[in-house]
């Protein structure tokens, strides 16, 4: 048997150089990881302290150099800058003649395809627009979640297979995505993800009000196995009060939340309605149920709770 060991991937020659353009959350993540498949990080821009940071962090001894200069060294160029800066940055890019006849510029936005990179490739640079369909925390760990990760990816047809490819190396799979149905793509993943966050922060607020000294440990299992079932099942998961017509409960629930978080009441009553709809539409909903039921929730809108009346 072979003791030999496997090579480290440092050892092995680098067959692209890699910069960064925006040392946000995501580009450090994904350059370090361009580097355990055998690619060389060579330059970063970064601004803020935090940035610069994590940049240490992430990629120890690779120098912090302006954008147009990060251009000047890398043959792969990240753009993980926020989605209202990139349009301007790709043009002030062109416009001033960084952009080199062969060089890859990806972007990590999930809103934009490959379009906004036009300016990139009028100036003879190869433009890949690759999404990581996760939420990154600037640390380490990021590269260990790419594993596995969904990344939408757009580009032209030429380049698709070398898109591709550069998600497969760090650890993801690719899911081709045109760019005519980009935007739809990005409002699926916000909807799930960015509300979902926003959803839980509200519960452990109420159920703290509520008494309960550690919301976060209550609501992981309950959390962790709706999002399984959900996965799995989609609207078959569904369950509650609302599913199961309970209005009486629901108005409750209004009542409560006027009473000591008036400000959750309006989300509330929008998840609600959304989820009877659905449940109605699943046949989960008894029809004779979801009138009564959708009544409180219409009353909820101007102020009365459905059972108490007006709850102030």
């Amino acid at each position: 048997m072979s003791t030999s060991q496997q090579p480290d991937p440092r050892d092995r020659p680098a067959r692209l150089t890699v910069g960064v353009v925006g040392a946000g959350r995501v580009g450090p993540a994904l350059a370090a990881s361009l580097q355990l498949a055998g690619h060389r990080p060579v330059a970063v821009s970064a601004v803020s302290d935090a940035s610069r940071r994590r940049a240490a962090q992430l990629l120890p001894d690779v120098p912090l150099v302006p954008p147009a200069e990060v251009l000047a060294r890398a043959e792969l160029v990240l753009l993980t800058v926020p989605d209202d800066t990139l349009p301007g940055l790709v043009e002030g890019l062109a416009e001033t003649g960084a952009v080199r006849p062969g060089q890859l510029l990806v972007h990590t936005s999930g809103r934009y395809g490959a379009k906004v990179l036009d300016p990139v490739l009028r100036a003879g640079g190869l433009p890949l627009a690759l999404h990581p369909a996760m939420t990154f925390t600037g640390t380490p760990v990021d590269v260990q979640r790419l594993a596995g990760c969904s990344f939408g990816v757009t580009a032209p047809e030429e380049l698709r297979l070398a898109a591709e490819a550069l998600v497969i190396e760090m650890g993801g799979e690719p899911e081709w995505i045109a760019e005519e149905r980009r935007p739809l793509y990005h409002a699926a993943l916000a909807l799930g993800a960015n509300h979902l966050v926003t959803l839980v922060a509200q519960s452990m607020e109420l159920l703290r009000e509520a008494g309960v000294e550690a919301p976060d440990r209550m609501l992981g299992p309950l959390l962790g196995a709706a999002l399984d079932n959900a996965l799995r099942s989609g609207d078959a998961a569904l369950t509650g009060p609302v599913a199961r017509g309970d209005a009486g409960t629901v108005a409750a629930h209004v009542t409560e939340l006027r009473r000591h978080a008036p400000q959750a009441v309006a989300g509330y009553l929008a998840m609600a309605r959304a989820t009877a709809d659905r449940a109605l539409a699943h046949g989960l909903l008894k029809p004779e149920l979801a009138e009564d039921l959708l009544g409180v929730l219409a009353d909820g809108t101007d102020g009365t709770d459905g059972a108490e009346g007006d709850a102030r």
